[in-house]
Formats: C-alpha cells, sequence, structure tokens
C-alpha cells in the first residue's frame, strides 16, 4: 500500500493501475482473492470464541480463582472430600454459565444475521449490491444519498455530491467533492477528491475507486489510536456500579468474619474456607450469563413482534422511554402515497403537469423516495423525444431537483419541489391558456392554494420549467427564471388503527410528538386525524427565534413540531432529554442520522437508508406504530425479568449470609460448612435461569422502568433483613428447642435455606397476591424439583459426603411451620415495600 500515500494527489486513472483494476469493477474471482488478502472490510475484526477459548473465559472471575485456590488448599491439607466438591461445584458452576453464554450468542448472532447494510459495486460493468464488509481495494462503488461510504475512496466522477464528514472533521455542514486533483499537502478537510469511510452522502452521486479498506482507513486509524470505546449503557453501567457495591459489602464481611473465627481459635483453613463461601454464597456468579441470556431471549422474542436489537443493553432505554418522537409519514399515515390531481393556479386540471412531473421523476438519479415512486407507478410518458442530458440532484437545502432534457428545437430543464422552494427560481408562470406572465401578481394567490390545500391533508409539490436552447451541462446558477406550471397534489390517508395504537402508548406512559417537515396545516390535520386533540404546534421558524432554555420548556408542551429542518430535529431531541424524559426517535432518511444518535432509542426501519440504520439501536421490520408497540411491551417484559433476578437474587443472598456470619459469632461451630453453602449457592441457581421465561404482571409494564441503584439496595436491605430474623428464629427453634447438634443444625438450616428462598422468589417476584399471578411452567416446575431434591438429599448417600446428617420426622414439621410464616410475613410486607419502589409500581 505504500504506492498510494496521497492518493488525492495522483490521477485516478495512475491509481485505478496501480490497483489492477478498471472502471467497469472488479472481477468476482478477484475480489474474493482479495478478500482473503485484505481481510473483511471491518474497523475491528470479528471476534469468535471458539468453544475451548469460550469455556475457558468462564474461570477469569475472581470468585472462581479464590475458590480454586480454596480447592487447591483443601487438597494440600489433606481434605481431599471438600477439594473434590469445591472442584466440581466450580466445574458445573462453570458449564453452566458457558450453555447460558453459548445459547444466547448464537441467538444474537442469528438475528443480526437478518440486518444487512450494503454498497453497490460494479462486477465488470453491472451493478451488484454487496455486505460493507466484503469490500476490497480496488472496488468500484456507486454512491447516493442515504449511502453511508463504505471505505476510503478517490472519487472517479460526482454530479453535485455533497457528503457529511462530521465523524471525522466534526463539522456538520455538508462539503461538496469534485474528482479533482489536489495538492499532496491538501488537510483531511480540504481533500474534496476523497472521501472517507464512516461518512455519508448527503445529495447527489458518485462513483469511487476503493484506496483502504477497514483499520488501514483514516477512521480505522484514528479508533485504533484513540482506543474508541462507545458509551457505556446505563443498564451496563448499573451492573457495575452495584457489582462495585456488593463487592464492599463483601470484602467487609469476608475479613471481618475470618477475623472473629481466628480470634476465636477456630482452625485457620476452615475459617478461611467459610469466609470465602460466605463472599461466594453473596456474589451471584451467574449474574453475567443469566442476564445476557434474559436479554437475548426478549430480544429474540422482540424479533418475532418484528423488532431487530442491535445491542442488547439497549433494551433497558427501550423500556424506559417516555417520550417517543416520529415523523408522520408511513408511520402515523399508510406511507402510500396517491395522486389527488395536478392542477394550475387557476384551478383547472392540467396533463402537462404530470407528465413534467413523470419525466422529473423518472430520469432522476438521486435517491429513491416515496413520491417518485407514486408518480411513475401512477403515470407514464411515451415522449422518445426527451433524452436526458444532466440533472441537479435533491438536497435539503434547495429541495427540489432538476433534470435537463435535450428535445427537438430546443432544450429543457424540468424541476420539481417543495412549493415554497421552487418558487425561488420562478420568475414566470403558467396560465391554463397557455400565457406566460409575471409570478408576481400571482404569489399571494400561490401561498393561499397551499394553504388550502394542506389544510385538506394534501401534500403539495411545484413542477416548473425552463427552455435553455443549446445548454447540455447544468450548474445551480441555471436554478434560474423558472415558469411555474402548477400543483401536484398527493394524499397520504392516516392509519385507521393509529389512534387507538396512541392511547395504548399514553396508557404506557409514552407521549408521542410528531416532528415533520410539511407544513402547519398539514401536520395538524394528521394530528387530529390520529386522535391528537388540539394539539399544540410549533413550526421551526419559531424554534430559531428560541433560546435553549426556552425551548426545554416548549418542547415539554408541544404535541406538533412542524416545518422543521434536519438540524432543529437533533435540537428537539436534546431538548426533551435535558428535561429529565427518555427519548425515542424513530427515522428512516439521511435527515434522521443525528437526531437518531442524539436520542436515548434510536428506532428505525429495515427498509431505511443505511446513515439512519447504522446510527438505531432498534430497527423495525415494518414502519408501524403497531410494532413499534409490541417490541416496547416485550422489551418492558424482558427488563422486569432481568431485575427480577438481580432483586430476588441479591436479597436473598444477602439475607442467608448476613445471618450466617451473625450466627457464626455465637455457635461454637460454623453454622454451614463451606461446601454446603456453596451448594446452596448452585441449587439456588437452577430456577434462576427460567426466569428469563416468567410471566410479568401488567403492572410492571404499564410504566416506563429505569435501573436505579438506590432501590436496588433498599430492597435488598429491607427484603435481606426480613429473611435474617426469620433465620434467627430458625436457630433458635434449632438450638433451644430442637437441641440440634452440628450435623443435624446444618442439614435443617440447609433445608430452610433452600426451600424458603425458592418459595420467597415466587412470592416478591410479584405485586400480587402470588397465588393469583402464575410464575411460567419453566420456573415453576424447576423450582419443584430443586425443592424436591432438597428434602431428598438428607436421605441419600450424599448425606456424608456434604456432612449432612438424619433429622426426625418433626424437625421438618416445624421447619415448615416457620417457613410459612415467613411466606405470610413477606406477603403482607411487600405490599409496603412495593407502594414505594418503582420497579414494582
Amino acid at each position: 500500500m505504500a504506492q498510494l500515500i496521497n492518493p488525492w494527489a495522483k490521477d485516478s486513472s495512475d491509481l485505478i493501475d496501480l490497483l489492477e483494476s478498471d472502471l467497469y469493477g472488479l472481477t468476482q474471482e478477484e475480489s474474493n482473492k482479495r478478500l482473503t488478502q485484505y481481510g473483511l472490510n471491518l474497523l475491528s475484526p470479528k471476534k469468535k470464541l471458539n468453544t475451548v477459548s469460550a469455556l475457558l473465559s468462564q474461570f477469569k472471575s475472581p470468585i472462581i480463582f479464590l475458590l480454586l485456590s480454596a480447592a487447591f488448599l483443601a487438597f494440600i491439607t489433606g481434605d481431599q472430600i471438600d477439594g473434590i466438591i469445591i472442584s466440581a461445584i466450580i466445574l458445573f458452576s462453570s458449564l453452566l454459565g458457558f450453555w447460558q453464554e453459548r445459547m444466547a450468542t448464537n441467538a444474537i448472532e442469528k438475528l443480526m444475521s437478518r440486518i444487512h447494510t450494503h454498497a453497490k459495486v460494479l462486477r465488470k460493468g453491472n451493478p451488484v449490491l454487496i455486505p460493507l464488509e466484503q469490500i476490497v481495494p480496488g472496488d468500484i462503488i456507486l454512491l447516493s444519498a442515504g449511502n453511508i461510504v463504505p471505505a476510503d475512496l478517490r472519487l472517479l466522477e460526482t454530479n453535485q455530491l455533497f457528503t457529511n464528514e462530521a465523524t471525522l472533521t466534526g463539522e456538520t455542514f455538508p462539503i461538496e467533492k469534485s474528482p479533482s486533483i489536489l495538492n499532496e499537502d491538501s488537510s483531511l478537510s480540504k481533500r474534496t477528491n476523497m472521501v472517507y469511510m464512516g461518512t455519508y452522502i448527503v445529495s447527489g452521486t458518485g462513483k469511487g475507486l476503493v484506496i483502504k479498506t477497514g483499520q488501514e482507513t483514516e477512521l480505522g486509524m484514528i479508533s485504533a489510536r484513540l482506543g474508541t470505546k462507545t458509551p457505556t449503557p446505563e443498564f451496563e453501567r448499573g451492573i457495575k456500579q452495584f457489582g462495585l457495591v456488593l463487592m464492599e459489602i463483601v470484602l467487609l464481611i469476608t475479613i471481618t468474619i475470618f477475623g472473629i473465627n481466628v480470634y476465636l481459635n477456630r482452625p485457620v483453613l476452615d475459617s478461611f474456607l467459610f469466609a470465602l463461601a460466605l463472599a461466594v454464597g453473596l456474589t451471584p456468579q451467574l449474574l453475567p450469563a443469566i442476564i445476557m441470556v434474559n436479554l437475548s431471549r426478549g430480544a429474540k422474542k422482540m424479533a418475532d413482534k418484528k423488532v431487530i436489537v442491535k445491542k442488547l443493553t439497549s433494551i433497558e432505554n427501550f423500556g424506559s422511554m417516555n417520550v417517543l418522537c416520529s415523523d408522520k409519514t408511513g408511520t402515523l399515515t399508510q406511507g402510500i402515497m396517491t395522486i389527488h390531481s395536478t392542477v394550475d393556479i387557476e384551478m383547472h386540471t392540467q396533463v402537462k403537469i404530470l407528465d413534467y412531473a413523470y419525466l422529473n421523476a423518472y430520469y432522476q438519479t438521486g435517491f429513491q423516495n416515496p413520491i417518485d415512486d407514486t408518480i411513475c407507478a401512477s403515470h407514464t410518458v411515451n415522449a422518445p423525444e426527451f433524452r436526458k442530458l444532466d440533472e441537479l440532484p435533491y438536497d435539503f437545502i434547495r429541495k427540489r431537483i432538476s433534470v435537463l432534457f435535450s428535445t427537438p428545437g430546443m432544450n429543457i430543464i424540468i424541476a420539481k419541489g417543495a412549493v415554497t422552494n421552487l418558487l425561488e427560481i420562478c420568475n414566470y408562470i403558467e396560465k391554463s391558456d397557455g400565457a406566460v406572465l409575471e409570478i408576481d401578481i400571482y404569489t399571494e394567490k400561490i401561498h393561499s392554494l397551499l394553504s388550502e390545500f394542506s389544510t385538506q391533508g394534501l401534500r403539495c409539490i411545484g413542477i416548473a420549467y425552463k427552455n435553455v436552447d443549446t445548454l447540455t451541462k447544468m450548474s445551480r446558477a441555471d436554478e434560474a427564471e423558472f415558469v411555474f406550471l402548477g400543483f401536484l397534489l398527493l394524499m397520504d390517508p392516516s392509519k385507521p388503527e393509529v389512534p387507538a395504537v396512541i392511547q395504548e402508548l399514553k396508557s404506557l406512559g409514552i407521549t408521542l410528538r410528531i416532528i415533520t417537515g410539511d407544513n402547519q396545516h398539514i401536520a395538524k390535520t394528521v394530528a387530529e386525524n390520529v386522535g391528537i386533540i388540539h394539539p399544540q404546534i410549533i413550526t421551526g421558524n419559531q424554534i430559531r427565534k428560541l433560546s435553549d432554555e426556552a425551548l426545554i420548556i416548549q418542547a415539554n408542551q408541544t404535541d406538533v413540531f412542524a416545518e422543521i429542518e434536519p438540524n432543529q430535529k437533533e435540537q428537539i431531541i436534546l431538548a426533551l432529554r435535558k428535561s429529565g424524559n427518555v427519548v425515542g426517535y424513530m427515522g428512516d432518511g439521511i435527515n434522521d442520522a443525528s437526531a437518531l444518535h442524539a436520542a436515548d432509542v434510536g428506532i428505525s426501519v429495515d427498509s431505511a437508508v443505511d446513515v439512519a440504520k447504522e446510527a438505531s439501536e432498534i430497527i423495525l421490520l415494518e414502519k408501524n406504530l403497531e410494532v413499534l408497540l409490541n417490541g416496547i411491551n416485550e422489551g418492558r417484559k424482558t427488563f422486569a425479568n432481568s431485575l427480577k433476578y438481580v432483586l430476588i437474587t441479591i436479597s436473598a443472598n444477602f439475607g442467608n449470609m448476613f445471618s450466617m456470619a451473625i450466627a457464626s459469632l455465637f455457635l461454637p461451630f460454623l453454622p454451614l460448612l463451606p461446601t454446603q453453602i456453596l451448594l446452596i449457592n448452585f441449587m439456588t441457581d437452577f430456577p434462576s435461569m427460567t426466569i428469563a421465561t416468567d410471566d410479568v404482571d401488567l403492572e410492571m409494564i404499564k410504566t416506563p422502568k429505569r435501573w436505579n441503584i438506590r432501590d436496588i439496595t433498599e430492597f435488598m436491605i429491607t427484603f435481606g433483613l426480613m429473611s435474617t430474623i426469620f433465620d434467627v428464629l430458625t436457630f433458635i427453634v434449632l438450638i433451644s428447642v430442637l437441641h440440634a447438634q452440628e450435623a443435624e443444625f446444618q442439614t435443617g438450616w440447609f433445608l430452610v435455606s433452600v426451600v424458603s428462598e425458592l418459595l420467597i422468589l415466587l412470592v416478591i417476584r410479584t405485586r400480587k397476591i402470588f397465588y393469583k399471578s402464575k410464575p411460567s411452567n419453566n420456573l415453576l416446575i424447576s423450582t419443584i424439583i430443586v425443592i424436591l431434591a432438597t428434602l431428598i438429599v438428607p436421605f441419600t448417600p450424599l448425606i456424608s459426603l456434604f456432612g449432612f446428617s438424619p433429622i426426625p420426622p418433626m424437625f421438618l414439621v416445624i421447619l415448615a411451620v416457620i417457613i410459612s410464616l415467613y411466606i405470610l410475613t413477606t406477603e403482607l410486607g411487600k405490599r409496603i415495600i412495593y407502594s414505594h419502589i418503582k420497579f414494582f409500581s
């Protein structure tokens, strides 16, 4: 690649020769060879763990390392049984985590394979769509508006090509590109004959030669230098933050208990193993695996509802979203436009307007759009005398498309676009009788008609033309002195189901805000048609006059943002976020990219332009609010079940371990042997794995929920201490009433710990009375199986292996009474606690 230094300063034909390519592109065979040579076109190589690596990764946890050290100590001190048991529990736990994560990873890969971003390349002259990662140096890429630039390209041809290079330069204003040779010392922002990976095409068309791919690109080198990482989502930050809090508690309890037991002259190894077992018991070892499984299963269920999650942790923001911003076209309306009529200034139907609209739409080669699709599907013109010479593609500043044709006798430019923008280049107007007059005296009438059409909910496109004699190549200077021909009126009816869906969103605590570039009259009509009564409307022009502070207040009081410029969308999103909202933005166009990045949840559709899909975290397979609603419900269920595991497991572990820490200070023996603690932890993890399948009460998904460390800590302490109270009661009964000896005490408490934790799980998983909220079959069956296995343990050969002893039936009866009181107290107490803990309210 050394020969390709400073490609912006070299002639394009020389670069093609150096890369052994040609203007018709590579063959598929040559492309495959280069893919092997250069590798996939990715900023960072795909990391795919093989089976052995994935299994070994389960042993990286500090807790696992400490357990392995404990097993080693047990072996070298002659305690072979404990060493074997600890090793076996480590192995089974690791296999369990490996199996769960393996399934989750496979599920995620299958989901992501349903979303592809492609580039259009030439294969010996034929345009072909291929995945971005398969692009290689020497490929010829065809570019058009909305495309992400897939690699570093030297431009060969351009037609009014403008790019957004904010990714590299921070400059958000579109940059015009051309294939001209530049000086070697041209800075990155001045290399107008280059387009770079990660930037995108705002308007126009072009053709480029791939110079560099993947990590060799400018973006790849910047990422490597900076070690670029994406921001950590709130859910991940919350998990890590809580992990740190938990680790502090674990260290405090472990060191304190170890020190006290050594002070009481108990064996140092037993004291160490007991303290270590307490640490393991308090730490949910399978937390990462179970949360990953839960989220991936939720993502799979969301995919069944036509909602693809690109990043699992975005499910939390998706579920906590309370403001949804969306355009109206295709979301609130059917998105299938039909031509209503074509009329001139005198409201007479004119076929000429439709003919000219067709010629403009059919021959423009910018980005495909629904309006042009509708025109071409509704009308055809057999006009072989019209031969296209040139075009000025659509962009979001001019808001029009101009196409130059040659015809016998003279050439003509036909322009189509937003009426107000088209009027900027019109000096004349054509009346019904063909007379061409000065436009000034008709300007007021044009705006009056435009307002009238908008009030009827009609989309209005202007058509104009200009005779140009022998002109064969256009520039923007040629967009002047046009003749305004008339109006093309389009209908896009509202979807009949939308009013009900909006009400359902409102019942879920989600407010819909409409953001559209259409004028306020159309926007108001659509809003009223979908059930937004007396909508509060603000226009882009009014927003420009507001300070940032005023916009924050105004945004929360507004239902419809109309006549909005692309850069104002991001401004609106940020204003809504600054006032404490979790904002989702749904968009599929080129001008939606910055707003999708700015939102807490970027939502796009599978048919969106590349740049919109790349900027999104959630992809809908249908542009439909009903699909979105289904996805929100599944997302909230997934998040609710993830929280259930965290809350229930942490509170139960905290209660049990805190109780054991207390008991160890007053009993002449260890309340539970280290291997028994590990067995409790292992057995109670089995039902926890099925929480992902659990049913979720309506109360838990009817309002947005967010990760809250304070609420989790309060939940853990409250229910943990409640558990401790009944554990102390169990101690008293075992010692004072049943006069249990060491092995009997440990067996009795083992039974109470496992059975109570699993039954309490069924109680506190819901705010309803536990028998009125049915758990999933998987959770219920696994809970029953583990409880039965626990009750059988004292009567099996495992009794001596784990240091248990048979206990009289009276023990079981009394312990059953204690567990029943515990369940009853928890059932009564949870009503008070859940009333002010937001997760369950």
